[in-house]
């Protein structure tokens, strides 16, 4: 099977797009709260989800769908915040 140019390059920029989140994340230099954690989230699972579709790996393609309609609803969620993080006592 070869896999172009192109495909290769989108595949790259959508995970390292998912390990910037994921890197920022864990080393706390971002706030998983904030919509920009999210929307490296989005795009970078989007990406991945079409390359998953193209053609059709299921396993790939069930992670990365799932990944990225989780990613918009925390997205949406932290605009409806207007990205306020609140501190909450647990």
């Amino acid at each position: 099977m070869h896999i172009s140019l192109q495909t290769q390059v989108l595949s790259f920029t959508g995970a390292l797009l998912i390990l910037v989140g994921y890197v920022g994340h864990q080393m706390r230099w971002i706030d998983p709260r904030r919509p920009f954690y999210n929307v490296v989230n989005v795009l970078g699972a989007a990406i991945l989800a079409y390359i998953a579709l193209r053609p059709l790996q299921v396993g790939f393609a069930i992670m990365e769908v799932t990944w990225t309609i989780t990613s918009v609803v925390a997205l949406v969620a932290a605009f409806r915040n207007n990205g306020n993080v609140r501190d909450r006592a647990h």
